[in-house]
């Protein structure tokens, strides 16, 4: 399964979505560090979902990696916008 795909499974898992863009952004940061080669190593996510309504920032972002769990250690980098 591609990490694009898997990111939104988990989310989706985890969070009442309301709202959700997982895009792949690796190919905007070829040959740069952390690219792997295999077109999966950075993304963005935009998340809305209640669960997050209420939590700080800091909170937000560990809800989403707890969400994501061991699959944050295949990503090089993860950008973030979340909300309730």
């Amino acid at each position: 399964m591609k990490r694009s795909a898997e990111i939104e499974t988990r989310i989706r898992q985890a969070f009442a979505v309301s709202e959700l863009e997982v895009r792949n952004d690796s190919a905007r940061h070829s040959g740069h560090a952390g690219d792997d080669g295999s077109g999966e190593s950075h993304f963005h996510v935009r998340l809305r979902a209640p669960e997050l309504k209420g939590q700080n920032r800091v909170a937000q972002h560990r809800m989403v990696h707890k969400a994501l769990g061991d699959l944050t250690t295949e990503i090089h980098a993860l950008s973030l916008d979340v909300a309730g």
